[in-house]
């Protein structure tokens, strides 16, 4: 099968105990590759062990019977601490600042793919695989990170911080199925999670009470916790919120009402405690500036007109670079984007290929001076 490594090659596998990454086993393990199933331990023993579809000791037990089934060996790595630095306390600091974090991202940025590597390299495996819908392409003779083949599924967004190394290394065999289909395989080998509903919120936050996150971890008397006010732009105050970290850009939810139009939140101060909303409109950026980038394919130029995506889902926005350096990037959007969150995402792409990313630092109202001249491509032909 086109993609996969050669028979017989080792392979570890990441099994969360869900059906996605027990049909990567199990395509693996019938292609002929041997197969080493393993699954992180990213929570501690006890009542904060998360009860969802992922993550969970339920999970644990899911991909060790999936493993059995398939008659392939399973591990559990211990990765609690690397989590806890790498990711939660990420996420509550992001919070803390009136920014919104990704913490899926920070995770296969900086705890999953770096660690079940050394994990791979440990049992002499040369390849790794994940159940993400993505797939591995390859252009000008390099590995590249390519968009899900079916797009309402498509998880690259995610993707974009890992090694560029990894890339050579990595195997992504339902990148280009459907979930109906993967489901469909998984129900051919009587895996136990063909009917697993999917993991739909943050793992360490099942109940969505981020809140309780936050408070837990710095305290219930937390700045970002205190009342503040809510105000227009235009500095009039029109009420009182309980806490900036409950709010994030565009959300409506949660908001005065009495306004001839619905409002939203345009901006988070946390320096005044103090949470913006205003209409519609006012969520509408034309530019973006991101930092923390990392490339999976060579850097764009400046000038170059590429796509990005602000969130998850989000439509790709056509985009000029107008600043790229090692302190980060800057773009035109040729079109207004909405909602543009510092602490996201933002991910480039040239077409389906993956080229990179960031974390947003800033949306602007009005987009930045292009490059005058031709705009140019991402690489010659």
């Amino acid at each position: 099968m086109a993609g996969l490594p050669p028979k017989g090659a080792r392979v570890l596998v990441a099994m969360s105990g869900g059906v996605d990454s027990s049909v990567a086993a199990a395509i693996l393990m019938e292609h002929g590759c041997d197969v080493v199933g393993v699954t992180m331990k990213l929570h501690g023993d006890g009542a904060d062990v998360p009860d969802r579809p992922c993550c969970s000791l339920d999970a644990t037990s899911d991909a060790r019977r999936v493993c059995e089934k398939l008659g392939i060996p399973h591990y559990v790595t211990n990765l609690v601490d690397h989590f806890s630095h790498d990711v939660l306390d990420d996420f509550v600091q992001e919070y803390a600042r009136g920014r919104t974090p990704i913490p899926c991202v920070r995770c296969n940025t900086f705890t999953k793919f770096r660690d079940l590597l050394h994990k791979a390299d440990a049992i002499d495996a040369p390849w790794l695989a994940t159940g993400h819908y993505a797939r591995i392409g390859h252009r000008h003779g390099q590995a590249v990170m390519v968009r899900g083949l079916d797009t309402s599924k498509d998880q690259s967004y995610f993707l974009w911080g890992i090694d560029r190394p990894v890339l050579d290394r990595l195997v992504l065999p339902i990148g280009a199925q459907t979930k109906a289909e993967t489901r469909d395989i998984a129900r051919r080998f009587g895996l136990r999670t063909a009917e697993k509903i999917e993991s739909q919120d943050i793992c360490f936050v099942p109940d969505g009470d981020h809140v309780r996150v936050i408070a837990e971890h710095l305290g219930a008397d937390a700045p970002a916790l205190q009342p503040g006010p809510l105000r227009l732009a235009s500095g009039e105050i029109i009420g009182e919120h309980q806490g900036f970290a409950r709010f994030t850009i565009g959300q409506r939810k949660g908001l005065p009402g009495g306004f001839a139009e619905p409002m939203f939140v345009v901006e988070i101060v946390p320096s005044e405690r103090a949470v913006v909303v205003g209409p519609r409109e006012a969520l509408l950026g034309r530019g973006v500036e991101a930092r923390e980038l990392n490339w999976l394919a060579e850097a764009p130029p400046v000038g170059a007109q590429v796509q990005v995506q602000v969130r998850n889902r989000a439509r790709p926005s056509p985009a000029t670079i107008v600043r790229v350096d090692p302190q980060g990037i800057e773009l035109a959007l040729d079109e207004a984007v909405q909602a543009i969150s510092p602490g996201q995402s933002l991910v480039v792409f040239d077409g389906d290929v993956v080229l990179g990313g960031g974390i947003i630092e800033r949306g602007m109202r009005a987009a930045p001076d292009r490059v005058p001249g031709k705009r140019l491509p991402i690489l010659a032909a």
